[in-house]
């Protein structure tokens, strides 16, 4: 993709999202609130997808560490 053609490609894709919402029917003052509210709810979705998923990744990787454990402490339990 050459970055001279990126600027239309993205009016492009602006124009394929006002057709699909069928938002260029909509008065300015319209748009406005459309499109914050939209805004929003994208930002409000990418920081709890942020959050949850660090918290769930951490989660996962401590018990995976609780699994392999040190092979040398394992041991060292079973013989006491």
């Amino acid at each position: 993709m050459d970055v001279k053609n990126t600027p239309s490609y993205l009016y492009w894709l602006f124009c394929q999202f006002e057709l699909i919402t069928c938002s260029y029917l909509m008065e300015p003052w319209e748009k406005v609130l459309f499109y914050s509210f939209n805004l929003a709810l994208l930002g409000l979705l990418l920081y709890t997808t942020y959050v949850c998923v660090a918290f769930h990744a951490s989660s996962a990787f401590q018990l995976l560490c609780s699994f392999l454990g040190n092979p040398r402490e394992n041991a060292l339990g079973v013989l006491k």
